[in-house]
C-alpha cells in the first residue's frame, strides 16, 4: 500500500473516531429525556365518577384499567371484564381499525312480558397503547319519552275529535229541526256545552305544552302562599255555587314557596275543580295550608279535600296519567278532559315538588302538593314623604 493511500486511510479513520467520540460525550452532557408515567389510576377513578354516564377504561389486553359505578350498574363491566358479548366484539374491531365506533344495545333478562333490562347507546374510543375508552349511555329515558309523546298526539287527537264530531251531528240536528223550535234550542244547548268543553280541552293541551316546554324555577320569584290559594279559590267558587258545594279554607299565615305564581293558580284550581267535580250536591271542599318536615327540610302543604265519591286503589296509581279518567261517564257530565291532575303533576315537578292522593271509596279524597319553603323576602320599610 503506497503511503498516500495509507495516510488517506488513517485521515479517515481518525476523522470516524473523532465523530464517534464527539457524539459519546454529547451524550454524556445531555441527560435522557425522562419517562412520563400513567396518568394515575385514583385521579381516572375520580374523573370517570364525576361523569354522569357509564365510563369504563380499557387496557390492550380487555381488561378493565377502571370504571365508574354507573357502568356497574348498567351492566356493562363486572370484576375485571365487559360482560356484553356484542360490546366486547366492538372493543377489539376499535382497536385494530383506530377508528371510533358506536352501537344501540338492548339488554334484556326474562322472557315474554316479564323481560326487564337496560336500552343503552354506547360510544367507543381508540386511545394509545391498545387502551380504549367506552362511554354508555341510558337511553331508556329517551325512548319512553318519545313514546309519551306519540300516545300523547294520538288520545289528544281521539279526545278533540269526540266534541267535534258531537257538535257536527247536533247541528245537523238543529238544521233538520227548524221548525221546532223548542228542538233547536234543545240542540244549540248542547253545541254550546260541547263547544265549551272543546275549548277547555285546547286549552289544557296548550297548558301541558307549555310546562313541558319552560322551567318554572329559571325565572322563580317568592310566592306567598295564601296568595295564589285565594286566587285559586276565587277562580273556582263560580263552580262550587253551581254544583252546589261549599267551598271553604283553612291557611296559615306566612307561608312561601319560590315559583311561577301563574302555574301556582293553576295547579290549585285544578285540584279544587276535581274536588267539585266529584262531590254531589251539598258535599264540601276544603283547602288548607302548613309546613311539613321531609328529610330535614321545610315544605309547604297545599291540601285539597271533599267528602265526594273517592276514588278506587287501582285508580289511585293512575290518576295523574294524561287523559286517565276513573270514572269516564262522570268526567263526561262534569266536563272532564283528563288533563287537569296531569297538569298538576308537572307544576309540582317543575317547582321542585310532589303531588300525592289519599282516598277510600265512599269517603272522599286529599290531594295534597308539596312545595320547597323559603323565607319570606325582605321588605324595606317606606320612607316617610
Amino acid at each position: 500500500m503506497s503511503p498516500v493511500i495509507a495516510s488517506g486511510l488513517g485521515a479517515v479513520v481518525g476523522a470516524l473516531v473523532a465523530l464517534l467520540v464527539l457524539t459519546l460525550v454529547r451524550r454524556r452532557r445531555t441527560p435522557p429525556p425522562p419517562e412520563v408515567p400513567d396518568f394515575p389510576v385514583a385521579d381516572l377513578v375520580s374523573i370517570l365518577d364525576a361523569v354522569r354516564a357509564g365510563a369504563t377504561l380499557l387496557g390492550p389486553h380487555d381488561d378493565i384499567v377502571c370504571a365508574n359505578e354507573t357502568a356497574e350498574k348498567m351492566g356493562v363491566v363486572r370484576g375485571t371484564r365487559v360482560v356484553i358479548p356484542a360490546l366486547l366484539d366492538l372493543v377489539r374491531d376499535v382497536r385494530r381499525d383506530g377508528e371510533m365506533a358506536s352501537v344501540n344495545l338492548d339488554l334484556k333478562k326474562g322472557r315474554g312480558r316479564t323481560a326487564t333490562g337496560a336500552q343503552l347507546s354506547v360510544r367507543v374510543l381508540p386511545l394509545s397503547l391498545g387502551r380504549v375508552f367506552v362511554v354508555a349511555d341510558d337511553r331508556a329515558q329517551a325512548l319512553r319519552m318519545r313514546e309519551s309523546s306519540r300516545n300523547f298526539m294520538s288520545n289528544a287527537t281521539h279526545e278533540l275529535k269526540t266534541p267535534v264530531g258531537a257538535i257536527s251531528l247536533l247541528a245537523e240536528a238543529a238544521r233538520e229541526a227548524a221548525d221546532d223550535p223548542e228542538a233547536v234550542g234543545r240542540f244549540t244547548g248542547k253545541i254550546m256545552a260541547e263547544s265549551q268543553r272543546l275549548t277547555d280541552l285546547i286549552s289544557q293541551i296548550i297548558t301541558l305544552s307549555k310546562l313541558q316546554g319552560e322551567s318554572p324555577l329559571a325565572a322563580a320569584e317568592p310566592v306567598e302562599v295564601n296568595q295564589f290559594v285565594s286566587l285559586a279559590l276565587d277562580r273556582c267558587r263560580q263552580l262550587a255555587d253551581a254544583r252546589d258545594v261549599s267551598l271553604t279554607s283553612s291557611l296559615q299565615e306566612g307561608l312561601w314557596v319560590l315559583g311561577d305564581p301563574g302555574q301556582l293558580v293553576t295547579a290549585v284550581s285544578n285540584l279544587v275543580t276535581n274536588g267539585i267535580a266529584y262531590s254531589d250536591a251539598r258535599g264540601r271542599v276544603v283547602v288548607s295550608t302548613r309546613t311539613s318536615m321531609v328529610d330535614g327540610v321545610e315544605h309547604v302543604d297545599v291540601a285539597v279535600s271533599d267528602n265526594g265519591i273517592g276514588i278506587a286503589p287501582e285508580d289511585q296509581a293512575r290518576i295523574f296519567e294524561r287523559f286517565y279518567r276513573a270514572d269516564y261517564a262522570r268526567s263526561r257530565e262534569t266536563g272532564g278532559t283528563g288533563l287537569g291532575l296531569s297538569i298538576v303533576s308537572e307544576v309540582a315537578e317543575g317547582h321542585g315538588g310532589t303531588v300525592t292522593v289519599w282516598s277510600r271509596l265512599g269517603s272522599g279524597s286529599t290531594f295534597t302538593l308539596r312545595l320547597p319553603s323559603v323565607a319570606a323576602p325582605d321588605t324595606e320599610p317606606e320612607e316617610d314623604q
